[in-house]
């Protein structure tokens, strides 16, 4: 742990010593649950020794836990019977072994050489299990989860094993299956031997495309350049080096019977560098137009070509790339001074394996190739009235862009990034950029690749303490008086590239129990080339020759919430709010009275609902049973940032599989099957607003059950110049805030800074002003 004279590091430093494996293996127990240690290395010789001694955070797998206290009558207290809670993401090994027991179930060679394996993920168990893991199995031990029963609950002495759902797709066949398989002895398979799981169920899902892989987008690019027919409308372009183009494969999407699931499809976009030895070219600021492809993606065919119209490449731009300095063809500015993060005692957090502390807040870390972060078990500790759940579950589980531009390929390009792609496969290793700062605990993430290999994401997501301004602040100007107190949060994130463009996906904890959801935007522009003279109304024109089309981004953040609600309870409503004006007369003599009305959403047609900033509606989730101490239910607020809904005409095709997008709001009760809003397999999907559209049609009642809410969020993107050559971040969220879930305001108890507070005992100083001179 750095002392005050030592410096913390940027993430990115090479002075940062990085993470290492903890050496508690079989060391005492540990009352703080399993706290790792960090090292600045501003003085290599105490680095070193301490080094070996504390080693920087990690997740500890094998600390033992502290003894149990005594059993209560009837109820013996359970030890960890397992190393891997039951929301863990699953390890290398576990996916190893749910690959080798689906390959192995393959009837023929033949069979088992064409599978191709686009997704292996935990398959989340109930959440009465995940309520009997936390209550006897895990600390911090919270009995009281379950139920009481008369004779008291019956405990297990083991939980159950741990299963994965595997999707498959047959190259051969053209089919798309689902696995479950219980991995059952997986430690036997890290030690050499054969898998130990056992297939569980196998379902041919019909008329399905599963997500693109990584492999078949290289593949794709490998086929189009090969491809003699555009090799020569390359040359008409003037281009005979077939090392400067680019094919993004794009996924085909459904506009007409021709893009049926029956074919895998891709529709690849085509770009050009200048530049063969130039690595760092940004190749995007050259786009092909007039050139139609259709790939055959199983049997990595070209199945139809058109060099419709011969348009011109763009000229080169000479401000086209990004990178550093001189390798830019710029300068860059000198006058940034350095500016470093120090936590001189180390983080306020707490790690045990995925299991996070933060200032009273409490929560588990998962991951899955399609959504990425995900955020389990979220509890607040509020004194006397113990750790209070607020959400089982939160996560962006889609997202989608359509273009605004009427004209081919831009009409078509409408990516569904979770569904067709992957949001978490597609994510970085944060270990390459100063994309965190100060003390930061990683976590990486391990996926199948197509083939059934696995591939390990080193610092994936990163976990880190960020300064955020003032929290509170009152001067009394009778006395001068004045308490101001820092704002902290713990920040989880992720981020992603999706062919052009950068996601990052964040959950901001505050102090003030409030969860920010957010989402940065960055990368590149989509362009689109213009002839001569020609200029567009659908888009900015960015650079000669070079236009940026209009477009919007939407983002689907599904919160099973779980306010004052243990997980297998479901007492939970939600409350539209909106601020009314009151009618002139006897009520409103001075014409100034407004007041918040709130109505409840009984059923799920009625809860379909759309934002309205000129009534600043917002949405409470109560609980039914529990109240404050002004005898009003606990809730907590989903508060909306900025929004907006689809630019498109009602039959717009892309609305087929993305009827999601036409509220800003969906509730359903809980249903472990409904996870997507646009359904499982958007790709190519030829069925019209599959998912939650089709769901709440059920019409299920709401007025008190386990609610998930569904909240849709867009912004609506007119590029700029500014924008050009990498756009800089642009932001959106919203706010999950208590509302009545505390009986004041929860903020209150954090301490002055250090820097506050007088050497001679405390007390705050008297601000001398005029007001107080004239008193």
């Amino acid at each position: 742990m750095a002392t005050t004279e030592e410096k913390a590091t940027p993430c990115c430093s090479p002075n940062l010593l990085p993470p290492k494996a903890s050496g508690a293996k079989g060391g005492a127990p540990r009352s703080e649950a399993a706290v790792g240690e960090w090292i600045a290395a501003a003085d290599p010789k105490r680095s070193a020794s301490v080094a070996t001694a504390m080693g920087p955070l990690v997740p500890v797998e094998d600390v033992k836990d502290p003894p149990a206290k005594a059993s209560l009558p009837g109820i013996p207290m359970m030890m960890r019977a397992q190393t891997s809670h039951p929301l863990d993401p699953l390890s290398a090994a576990e996916i190893s072994v749910a690959v080798a027991t689906v390959r192995s179930a393959g009837a023929t060679p033949e069979v088992r050489d064409s599978m191709r394996f686009v997704e292996v993920v935990l398959l989340e168990p109930e959440k009465n299990i995940v309520a009997l893991a936390d209550a006897y199995f895990f600390p911090p031990f919270q009995p009281s989860l379950l139920p009481r029963t008369k004779g008291g609950p019956v405990i297990l002495s083991k939980l159950p094993p741990r299963r994965a759902r595997i999707v498959v797709y047959n190259k051969k066949s053209n089919e798309t299956s689902i696995w479950i398989v219980e991995l059952s002895e997986v430690h036997a398979a890290t030690r050499g031997g054969h898998h130990r799981g056992k297939v569980i169920s196998s379902e041919v899902v019909p008329d399905v495309q599963p997500p693109m892989d990584a492999i078949e987008y290289a593949e794709c690019e490998a086929a189009v350049k090969n491809y003699p027919p555009f090799i020569e409308a390359m040359r008409k372009r003037g281009v005979d080096d077939m090392d400067l183009v680019m094919v993004d494969a794009w996924c085909a999407g459904y506009h007409s019977d021709a893009d049926a699931p029956s074919r895998r499809l891709a529709k690849p976009l085509i770009f050009c560098r200048t530049e063969s030895d130039c690595p760092v070219e940004n190749g995007y600021a050259r786009p092909v137009e007039g050139i139609y492809i259709l790939v055959d993606m199983q049997n990595n065919l070209i199945i139809e070509f058109e060099d419709r119209k011969l348009v011109p490449l763009p000229p080169a731009d000479p401000l086209r790339n990004y990178t550093p300095g001189e390798t830019r063809g710029g300068v860059d500015r000198s006058d940034i001074k350095p500016l470093h993060i120090l936590q001189p005692e180390g983080p306020s957090f707490r790690i045990n394996g995925y299991f996070v502390e933060w200032q009273k807040w409490s929560f588990r870390i998962g991951f899955t190739p399609r959504e990425g972060l995900v955020i389990h078990s979220v509890a607040y500790i509020d004194g006397s009235r113990g750790r209070r759940p607020v959400a089982h579950r939160l996560s962006f589980v889609e997202m989608v862009v359509p273009y605004g531009d009427p004209n081919e390929p831009h009409y078509r390009k409408n990516a569904f990034d979770a569904g067709e792609d992957g949001l978490g496969k597609n994510a970085h290793s944060l270990k390459r950029g100063c994309d965190c700062l100060g003390y930061i605990k990683y976590f990486d993430a391990h996926f199948t690749n197509y083939t059934g290999g696995i591939e390990t994401i080193e610092n994936c997501v990163c976990l880190h303490e960020e300064d955020h301004g003032i929290l509170w602040k009152h001067q009394d100007w009778r006395t001068g008086l004045a308490e101001v107190r820092r704002s902290r949060r713990l920040t989880v994130s992720f981020i992603c590239t999706v062919a052009n463009y950068e996601y990052g996906f964040f959950w901001h904890f505050y102090q003030d129990g409030k969860i920010e959801a957010e989402v940065k935007l960055t990368g590149i522009l989509s362009l689109g080339a213009l002839q001569p003279g020609e200029s567009r109304k659908y888009g900015t024109t960015i650079a000669p020759g070079l236009y940026a089309p209009v477009h919007q981004h939407f983002f689907v953040a599904r919160m099973d919430m779980a306010v004052d609600c243990k997980p297998t309870e479901a007492f939970n409503q939600v409350i539209e709010v909106n601020a009314k004006v009151e009618d002139p007369g006897q009520n409103n003599v001075h014409n100034n009275a407004f007041y918040a009305e709130e109505k409840l959403l009984k059923s799920e047609l009625e809860a379909m609902r759309d934002c309205d900033p000129f009534s600043a509606r917002h949405w409470i989730v109560r609980n039914t049973r529990t109240v404050n101490r002004t005898g009003q239910p606990t809730g907590y607020k989903l508060m909306p940032g900025p929004n907006c809904l689809p630019l498109a005409g009602p039959e717009a095709k892309f609305l087929r599989r993305a009827a999601f997008l036409k509220h800003n709001l969906w509730v359903t009760p809980y249903s472990r099957d409904e996870m997507y809003p646009g359904g499982e397999f958007p790709n190519q999907n030829p069925r019209i607003n599959e998912g939650l559209v089709t769901w709440v049609k059920k019409n299920r009642s709401l007025e008190e059950a386990d609610i998930v809410l569904w909240y849709v969020f867009g912004i609506t993107h007119i590029p700029r110049l500014e924008d050009w050559p990498v756009m800089p971040v642009d932001r959106i969220g919203f706010m999950l805030m208590p509302h009545g879930f505390f009986n004041c305001s929860p903020a209150v108890d954090v301490p002055p800074s250090a820097n506050e507070i007088d050497k001679d005992g405390g007390s705050p100083k008297l601000i001398q002003n005029g007001l107080l001179a004239k008193l």
